[in-house]
């Protein structure tokens, strides 16, 4: 199956985005799927073989799960892949458009379990937070 590739356009410049992308305290106000989830927690060994971790968890504590990964290249301000704990591949690529704009852009592997729509927008969802963090903090 093809990957799925998504894209967002955020008006901050790119050390910001790349900063609240990677850092624990960021990524635990905007790694969630919808309004009603939220992640109690996320650490991140940031290099090249180090591990990450969050939580994704129903704000009624209905159903929660961790995305865990690990780092396989990293390009300082342009470009990280990690594999996830199940072997799916994602990149993400950071494009610096002017001095207060950037372009996030994933690439992820498909799992078999659910639709690619559904997972389409559940990626989107996730990204399109990171976006409102980003431009609001």
């Amino acid at each position: 199956m093809d990957p799925i590739n998504i894209e967002i356009v955020i008006l901050e410049p790119l050390e910001k985005v790349w900063n609240y992308m990677h850092d624990p305290k960021h990524i635990t106000k905007w790694n969630f799927i919808q309004d009603n989830w939220y992640c109690p927690r996320a650490s991140n060994d940031f290099r090249v073989g180090g591990r990450f971790e969050a939580r994704m968890e129903a704000k009624n504590h209905s159903f929660g799960y961790d995305i865990v990964g690990v780092y396989d290249e990293i390009i300082p301000h342009q470009f990280v892949q990690y594999t996830l704990f199940d072997g799916r591949k994602v990149e993400v690529y950071f494009n610096k458009i002017d001095d207060n704009t950037t372009q996030v852009r994933q690439i992820f592997d498909l799992e078999f379990r659910n639709s690619r729509e559904m997972q389409r927008n559940t990626w989107y969802n996730i990204l399109n937070n990171f976006h409102k963090y980003v431009e609001n903090n």
